[in-house]
């Protein structure tokens, strides 16, 4: 049986490159994202590379439809081997840590670190049980290092990176392989931040999985 990526937070970008890379090494992909006529183009585009795919409209803050999407997409492609969890919501929602809102740290909060406890929730037993797959986490870099720009998203980044890296370190010895990517460039193509050298990046770090995070672009700090 083949195995299955799903892309959570699947765009034009990032979410297409993964899609191509992991689909060119014999994956089905499973796409989520909220841009239905988005989804349809990255479908069509996979099709014509005889890459197997399905795209499920969901908004990944409301977590019962998020939690159904999961169920589906084990319905249909058996079961989840590898999930990549990149719900980027743009640089429009970036707040000074000096003028920092509940609100703005909230809204990050419920987009980023509800939906990947949910997730976690929802593939790891089938996971543990198989003893393989792999949860990949896509963030910023202020994940690791003080943006005073980035006041809500390095919060939020860094609570996630927290809470993979805990995953990372308990679950390795049950097989299941727990992943950080922390990118330190804007992702846009023919860039140091292209999304096909951020995809080979991931497949790399996914087919190693001898260490738990890496950045990219590398910073010399």
């Amino acid at each position: 049986m083949k195995k299955t990526i799903a892309i959570i937070g699947a765009g034009p970008g990032l979410g297409l490159s993964l899609a191509k890379k992991f689909g060119s090494n014999g994956f089905n992909v499973a796409l989520v994202s909220r841009d239905e006529q988005k989804l349809i183009k990255l479908v069509d585009e996979l099709t014509l590379m005889d890459i197997e795919s399905k795209h499920y409209v969901t908004d990944v803050r409301d977590l019962e439809k998020l939690e159904s999407t999961l169920v589906q997409i084990e319905e249909d492609f058996g079961k989840i081997d590898v999930v990549e969890f990149s719900p980027y919501a743009g640089p429009t929602t970036f707040k000074h840590v000096l003028e920092l809102e509940i609100d703005d740290v909230e809204d990050d909060y419920k987009t980023f670190v509800l939906p990947a406890v949910k997730l976690v929730q929802m593939v790891l037993p089938s996971m543990r049980q198989n003893k393989s797959g792999a949860i990949l986490f896509n963030s910023g870099i202020s994940a690791l290092y003080p943006i005073p720009q980035l006041g809500n998203t390095g919060i939020v980044s860094s609570g996630l990176r927290n809470y993979a890296q805990n995953l990372h370190n308990l679950l390795k010895e049950d097989g299941v392989y727990v992943g950080f990517l922390a990118i330190s460039a804007l992702i846009e193509k023919g860039t140091d931040g292209d999304p096909n050298l951020i995809a080979d990046i991931w497949y790399e770090l996914y087919s190693k999985q001898d260490k738990f995070e890496t950045v990219f672009p590398e910073l010399n700090i």
